[in-house]
């Protein structure tokens, strides 16, 4: 990839984003990349975000950013209209009239060897930590791929392990739960950023001592917690989703200062965790 010189392009900037996160590491499914924006403005200020709400839109134009840089792909399921009667159309608009490109990096920001989960795993001291589901094919990267794995370098139990998430990650209404015994042992730790339910029978996964990822729901759950009555399966702990992408963006964000050289990039602090209460029985 050749090395742009400011004053940076939006075409520039997104070549820059693509080969840090390539779009072709993306799951089929996924939908990442440039949503909007002239490939022709320049960008001297660059503001991250897990997901493009209208407090993270604000923000990013209360800043003058000329591109808000997400984690999660305003578009990622099919719409018939962006009319501004439809808050992706309002939010769409708000950024086009703003001045301000979007463009998303999420299973692409996965995979990769420093992607959201490799941040949790070097957060919680798992210095050996490898993929769950390692990249294939010709392409593959050594040390990529989806999840992480890895030993602690000292044992700790369940309850210590999920206190040490609560003080890590960003609180939340929703805060952290956990299927397992408080003093349970724990020293083998499997981890998935975001949802990731759809590996609980993957073998690194099911020899690890626990689990921690997002969106458990009640089926998997449950059954994964009746396997581990068996001697077979981990401890559960489900974090927010939103909480556990978070922590990636201050190092994306300092992976796009060092390319891009002069452009201010800056991280929201805003929660965008969709749950504001709960009540307790």
């Amino acid at each position: 990839m050749v090395t742009p010189v400011p004053p940076f392009t939006l075409q520039q900037a997104n070549a820059v984003i693509e080969g840090l996160w390539p779009l072709a590491n993306a799951e089929s499914w996924d939908a990442p990349g440039l949503l909007s924006g002239a490939v022709e403005a320049e960008v001297t200020s660059i503001h991250l975000a897990v997901d493009a709400v209208a407090e993270t839109v604000d923000e990013a134009l209360s800043l003058g950013a000329d591109l808000l840089l997400v984690h999660h792909p305003l578009l990622l399921r099919g719409v018939t209209t962006v009319a501004e009667t439809t808050y992706k159309g309002a939010l769409l608009a708000r950024l086009i009239r703003g001045g301000c490109a979007l463009v998303a990096a999420h299973t692409n920001a996965d995979i990769v060897e420093n992607g959201v989960s490799a941040v949790i795993a070097q957060r919680l001291g798992l210095p050996d930590a490898v993929a769950i589901v390692p990249a294939s094919g010709p392409s593959a990267v050594p040390g990529t791929g989806i999840g992480r794995v890895g030993t602690l370098a000292e044992p700790t139990t369940l309850g210590r392990l999920a206190r040490q998430l609560a003080e890590l990650l960003p609180a939340t209404a929703t805060g952290i739960r956990v299927a397992g015994a408080y003093d349970q042992p724990v020293s083998r730790i499997a981890l998935c950023g975001g949802a990731g339910d759809s590996l609980l029978r993957e073998p690194a996964v099911r020899g690890a001592d626990v689990y921690i990822t997002s969106d458990l729901r009640h089926h998997p759950a449950s059954e994964a917690r009746e396997q581990a009555t068996l001697g077979t399966g981990p401890a559960l702990i489900d974090v927010s989703h939103w909480a556990s992408e978070w922590l990636w963006l201050d190092v994306a964000a300092a992976q796009l200062r060092s390319a891009l050289p002069g452009v201010t990039v800056t991280v929201s602090d805003l929660r965008t965790d969709p749950w504001d209460f709960v009540v307790t029985q």
